[in-house]
């Protein structure tokens, strides 16, 4: 469900000073957040910000197309290795050795 239109985005007070302060400084650091839900303000845009995904912070530089997107979705928190029971079948029919067929003479 989205927010309320009346309320506008949202985004940690913190982090909006700390990307302000950034900005009026002219530095490009990275800063590091826990704040998943905020979204991604045009002043953003430039800097790196590390977002936690759960165990760590992965560094996402922010460009023009991320602007009103949320931080969280650049900061994937699972990873897919793989379904084991098709690799396990792929593998099998792949290693079986298959027979030659039988010559018909004629």
């Amino acid at each position: 469900m989205s927010r309320s239109l009346k309320k506008g985005p949202y985004i940690q007070p913190k982090l909006l000073k700390r990307v302000e302060a950034m900005n009026q400084k002219g530095e490009k650091k990275v800063i590091r957040t826990w704040s998943r839900a905020s979204v991604i303000f045009p002043q953003m845009v430039g800097h790196t910000i590390a977002v936690h995904d759960g165990r760590r912070h992965v560094p996402i530089y922010i460009t023009e197309n991320m602007v009103g997107h949320r931080l969280g979705e650049f900061a994937p928190t699972r990873t897919f290795r793989s379904h084991a029971a098709a690799a396990a079948a792929a593998e099998k029919a792949t290693a079986a050795p298959t027979s030659p067929a039988p010559a018909t003479g004629g």
